[in-house]
């Protein structure tokens, strides 16, 4: 299959034994492509490229000069098993970021959705999981186990600390550290990240309508700034929006096992 594809390699590029190449690859100069390496139809390796370890790329992923995929998990407990990483559909993975493989202490496997866009110099710990959609801005790091939701937007040099999550449709503003989880729809922003309020405006492009808008924001309003502690506000959430598949969304994401808890945090108290 190689010598089939050979004229879209190029020569100064080093493919190791037993790396699978699926016709229309374009691999440029000076890449380095691992033996457990699988590149699907349309993968573009621009230059400067490193692929290692048991990586899949699929269709249509494309890879800037300098970054890495598939290395080993920066993580002392790593002894050198064999895990993976998956990069879905026409992913496109910006100058000098790095993706690191799974470990056997997480789930094995580093997976990344399809459409997503991983700006430069970001970094995906192991274990983490983006889902589909995903935009991730320059210099951001994302610490291991991380999970990503699909559509979720993550601004410039923010930093997420592991284990944390990041639910569908959020926005994590620029410079943000996040050390909880954070609900499907919200802003967030901050040193520590606080709630500004729901991304309304990616709710309007998914196609929610006014009363829509209206329901899932007062709910949100009540979630976290109505009377009563938070487990007692969910409990009344959950029955008042009953039937409301964004806030059952929400409800759903709260009520999955975390590490760290919840952000609860208001900007300036206020919802």
């Amino acid at each position: 299959m190689l010598d089939s594809v050979k004229s879209m390699i190029h020569p100064t590029s080093i493919i190791e034994d037993g790396a699978t190449i699926a016709p229309g690859v374009k691999i440029g100069p000076f890449c380095t492509v691992g033996k457990d390496v699988v590149l699907a139809e349309g993968v573009e390796l621009v230059s400067h490229v490193t692929v290692a370890g048991r990586t899949r790329l699929e269709e249509g992923v494309k890879l800037f000069p300098f970054c890495t995929v598939g290395l080993e998990p920066q993580d002392l407990k790593y002894k050198g098993e064999e895990t993976e990483t998956i990069i879905g559909p026409r992913t496109q993975i910006r100058e000098h970021a790095s993706i690191h493989r799974g470990t056997i202490t997480g789930s094995g496997v580093t997976r990344i959705g399809a459409d997503c866009l991983l700006m430069a110099t970001v970094h995906v710990a192991h274990d983490c999981v983006l889902g589909d959609g995903v935009i991730i801005s320059n210099n951001v790091a994302l610490g291991g186990h991380v999970e990503v939701g699909d559509r979720a937007v993550i601004g410039g040099n923010a930093a997420l600390l592991q284990f944390t999550r990041v639910g569908a449709g959020a926005m994590v503003g620029g410079l943000t550290g996040v050390t909880r989880d954070v609900i499907p729809y919200a802003r967030v922003f901050g040193t520590r990240a606080e709630l500004l309020g729901l991304n309304l405006i990616g709710l309007k492009r998914r196609g929610v309508d006014k009363t829509g808008l209206a329901e899932v924001n007062a709910a949100y309003k009540f979630l976290f700034t109505g009377p009563g502690v938070f487990a007692e506000r969910v409990v009344q959430v959950a029955e008042l929006y009953k039937g409301n598949a964004l806030v059952d969304e929400i409800l759903a994401f709260i009520a999955t096992p975390s590490k760290h808890g919840i952000l609860t945090n208001v900007a300036g108290g206020e919802a």
